[in-house]
């Protein structure tokens, strides 16, 4: 299928989520607030919603190896774009679900994308969801990224979730929600970065339902320049569960990070752990690095690279 992208649509597309032409299989493009592209693939059906603005995203039970794409851009500044997505994950399923917003914006008024998803992971079904956000352009007004991720599991099922913030949002909220069951698996990901003045609130709810449910929240971030970052993760575990909270994160230059992890224990046998971190580039790291031929800047540039690796 050919589809007439812009320069700046297919630098978005690469940023966001490596597309370069139309992906193979299933996939949903959106533009700003409209329908770009869409494909169904055999097993992987899209459908428009009927109630809001979305897709509902049906895999077959069993359906194996096969990755859906549905990213976001928005190039129309003033624009606020609202999309309620519904994944619906077929027992035993191994698949890959990409997604992602970037958002161009030249002018003077504000662009804004809140991408509301809802993932139903059913019985020993196992998925990767990989979400990137993005920003760019010259324009004074505000790049705002609101998402909101709310995840059920099932008994036995397995998810690993990968969000990242690259550059570029002025603004973000970011909410994400879990419910497990019985046997199910989470692990959590976000990698997130502020410069200027951006700010960055996280917040996450994971409720470990089921007897040996388990998560693993993992947060990495770094704030340059005058920008602000909040991380706010709770664990709630209701059964014989086992959950882990770890934040990291680099602060320089007047940027200020406040990392709030917590765990709640309604379960004598609920064993869970929360750390955090928040430092400086250790000075001994630039000059190792520097000693193999790079600048101070690309060294530091080298080492914050590898950690939001």
């Amino acid at each position: 299928m050919t589809v007439d992208l812009s320069p700046i649509d297919q630098n978005l597309l690469s940023e966001i989520a490596s597309i370069h032409g139309m992906p193979e299989g299933a996939y949903n493009i959106r533009k700003d607030g409209q329908l770009l592209v869409r494909n169904s693939s055999a097993n992987i059906e899209i459908a428009t919603k009927a109630d809001n603005p979305g897709i509902d995203i049906t895999i077959k039970p069993g359906t194996k190896g096969e990755t859906v794409y549905i990213p976001v851009i928005l190039t129309q500044s003033g624009l606020k774009d609202v999309v309620y997505n519904s994944f619906y994950i077929g027992e035993g399923c191994d698949v890959t679900i990409i997604a992602g917003c970037g958002i161009h914006n030249s002018c003077e008024e504000d662009s804004e994308h809140d991408g509301i998803h809802s993932f139903y992971c059913g019985k020993d079904a196992r998925v990767r969801y990989i979400e990137k956000h993005y920003g760019e352009g010259e324009g004074t007004g505000e790049r705002i990224l609101n998402p909101v991720t709310n995840v059920y599991m099932e008994k036995g099922s397995h998810c690993e979730m990968e969000l990242t913030q690259i550059r570029g949002v002025t603004s973000t909220v970011r909410d994400t929600n879990a419910e497990l069951g019985e046997g199910a698996k989470l692990v959590l990901t976000e990698k997130l970065l502020t410069h200027d003045d951006q700010t960055a609130t996280s917040n996450m709810k994971v409720a470990l339902q089921g007897d040996e449910s388990s998560v693993q929240v993992v947060s990495r971030s770094v704030a340059q320049g005058n920008s602000s970052q909040t991380f706010n993760p709770l664990v709630i575990g209701q059964a014989a569960c086992r959950g882990h909270v770890q934040c990291d994160a680099i602060i320089m230059d007047k940027a200020r990070v406040t990392a709030i992890p917590g765990i709640e224990a309604a379960s004598e046998e609920a064993v869970l752990v929360h750390e955090a971190a928040i430092g400086k580039i250790a000075g001994d790291q630039i000059i190792k690095l520097m000693t193999l031929g790079l600048s101070e800047e690309e060294a530091e540039a080298e080492i914050l690279e590898d950690f939001l690796s």
